[in-house]
């Protein structure tokens, strides 16, 4: 089944599911304007990173044995991790489901695109999870749970966000300061794995970017710069009015922002907080993890390479490019290459040590024709002097011949000394020579393995803190200061007309009559309640803060005159039974077309006042 073609189209495809992909691309929906969707992806990325992970450290399941899969892989890291269940999986699918669910609810595109654009998620998700079986990264059981991991994942979405999100932007800063606690919570409960796994340092990863995107989101929104009507910290754009110049410059002026953050705070804190720790650890108040060096036990950290599986440094970034621009830059390979490989290849070697003892003794049929295998042609010394492969000669030619080869490569488990023909026990314990033969030999087989390993580096007990401080930062930068920067820079349009643009301004008969509420619409008012003197007031200060929401002839009466008649303002209108119908436009508050919409619409319509200088000034 396999082919060289195939082999590249999977190990390039299995890039689109890697944290490296969408950490690269997240930050770039949040400058283009698409908030609510960037939130969303990274909500479900996050969540299907840590529980995946969860998964695996608490279950250390190792991945499919090798041989006789060959893996095909272009990440150094995915091999080290336990196989279940699929983490590329569970993010395919979250990404996937949610994705064709707000295609299915919306009608911006043509049914031709729409459907085209459901197509290609869909070749996507069966990309990456039969991908994942084909480049022998996991097993079938792998895949289904990952995959439906992912789709709970995306129905929890579905259902809370609204609620989360709302709880985030509305509440105060100690709301945002729950939320980070409870994030800091599931760090610390994360399970510790039986052997040295990354899964640990993508969840630190991905949950700090939770929290600097949920700090910077609220600070974002609070800063005056940001669309807050449609959905909270909203970054104006529009791609016509902006042009694509300066949309790229913008781009990459954040990226280069983010990679100067990662590159100055990472020595920084490395200096910083050792001494702190150590001063914790006097107290017993430090948080020890297995696989990492307790900062009594070192003086300082010396600069470390291929210590980040999720943003490299700035320096690796050619290198990468480089590999991905060579089809044959990835890496098949056979045999162990973590320590639960390592493992599973001496479990099975044990197995075949017990099969071929159970053949001598005849409890497993002897009627098979055997095969004999030259010790000179061993590829281990654990399989020199080897016991016949069991029941290779049945088997016609080439699969024996590659039975063959993988029994030389995993080893047979032959018993070093025992020559397979004693019928009855010894009559004591010191003549067990062969027992303790068999512990030595295990022994060298087990050196053997591990030796062939890539050694772990060493681990540092504040690099947690400092991902976590890192990843913070770069989702704050990505979400809350970049946009304000570019905003300083001029790297915008004289100003961004959301969504469906300015709606075209009316233009008066010769008719004087006033521009009163009352006056700007022909059909009967809808029925309202009275306003009280506390409303009015509470209109007057909401007006002020820029999320004013008015659904009456009383409040707009008063909204309007708050400000000046040129005071751009802009309406948005949200049937409750049409979610897919919202539209938005922006005008001023001497137009009547808004004020007409306004009150046509009274319980579904919002009204917001744009009170910066700058915009006003470039209206």
């Amino acid at each position: 089944m396999r082919s060289p073609a195939l082999d590249t189209y999977f190990a390039y495809t299995a890039n689109l599911g890697t944290h490296t992909f969408f950490m690269i691309f997240l930050p770039i929906q949040f400058w283009c304007g698409y908030t609510s969707l960037g939130r969303a992806t990274v909500f479900m990325l996050a969540a299907g990173i840590y529980w995946s992970g969860f998964l695996k450290d608490m279950l250390c399941l190792p991945r499919p044995l090798s041989p006789p899969l060959a893996r095909i892989s272009m990440s150094g890291s995915a091999a080290l991790e336990y196989g279940f269940p699929s983490s590329h999986s569970t993010n395919a699918v979250s990404v996937t489901f949610y994705a064709i669910y707000m295609l299915r609810q919306s009608d911006e595109y043509s049914p031709t695109v729409n459907i085209g654009l459901q197509a290609l998620f869909y070749l996507y998700a069966v990309s990456i999870i039969v991908g994942r079986l084909y480049c022998g990264m996991h097993g079938f059981l792998d895949v289904l749970v990952g995959s439906t991991l992912g789709a709970l994942i995306t129905v929890f979405q579905l259902v809370f966000s609204d609620w989360i999100d709302s709880w985030i932007f509305s509440g105060t800063y100690k709301d945002l300061i729950i939320a980070t606690l409870v994030i800091f919570v599931l760090v610390r409960i994360h399970p510790e794995p039986a052997d040295d796994c990354p899964c640990f340092d993508d969840s630190v990863a991905f949950s700090g970017v939770v929290v600097g995107i949920n700090i910077g989101a609220w600070h974002y929104a609070q800063s005056g710069f940001a669309i807050n009507d449609i959905y909270p910290s909203t970054v104006p754009f529009e791609l016509s009015q902006i042009g694509l110049p300066k949309a790229i410059v913008r781009t990459l002026l954040g990226v280069v922002v983010i990679f100067v953050w990662r590159a100055t705070a990472k020595p920084t804190l490395f200096k910083i907080l050792p001494p702190l720790f150590r001063l914790l650890e006097r107290g017993r108040m430090n948080l020890p993890r297995a696989f990492f060096l307790n900062a009594s036990s070192y003086t300082s950290i010396p600069n470390m390479r291929d210590d980040d599986n999720v943003i490299p440094p700035a320096s690796q970034l050619p290198q990468m490019l480089k590999n991905l621009a060579h089809p044959r830059k990835r890496s098949v390979s056979v045999g162990p290459q973590s320590a639960s490989d390592a493992y599973e290849t001496l479990a099975y070697r044990n197995r075949r040590r017990r099969e071929s003892v159970n053949s001598s003794d005849g409890t497993v049929l002897e009627d098979l024709e055997w095969s004999s295998t030259p010790p000179s042609q061993a590829v281990t010394p654990a399989v020199e002097k080897a016991q016949p492969l069991l029941g290779a000669g049945i088997l016609p030619t080439p699969m024996a011949s590659r039975i063959h080869l993988y029994e030389q490569m995993m080893g047979t488990g032959n018993i070093k000394g025992y020559d397979g023909k004693m019928d009855t026990p010894p009559d004591n314990d010191t003549d067990l020579t062969g027992e303790a033969s068999l512990k030595s030999e295990e022994e060298n087989e087990k050196r053997e393995i591990f030796m062939k390993l890539t050694k772990p580096r060493v681990r540092y007990d504040v690099e947690v803190v400092t991902k976590l401080i890192i990843y913070s930062g770069i989702g704050w930068f990505a979400v809350g200061l970049d946009p304000i920067i570019f905003e300083l820079v001029g790297l915008v349009s004289a100003y961004d007309k959301k969504y469906l643009g300015v709606a075209p301004k009316h233009q008066k008969g010769n008719d004087e009559e006033p521009d009163l509420p009352s006056n700007m619409i022909d059909e009967e008012e809808p029925p309202h309640s009275p306003v009280t003197d506390k409303e009015l007031e509470e209109a007057h200060y909401r007006a002020r803060q820029q999320d004013a929401s008015y659904s009456s002839v009383e409040l707009l009466q008063c909204f309007f005159d708050l400000f000046p008649p040129d005071t751009p303002v802009r309406i948005r209108h949200k049937p409750s039974d049409k979610p897919a119908g919202t539209f938005s436009y922006i005008t001023t508050i001497s137009d009547r077309t808004g004020a007409k919409d306004m009150l046509l619409y009274p319980k579904v319509s919002t009204a917001v006042v744009i009170d910066n200088p700058a915009i006003k000034n470039n209206f």
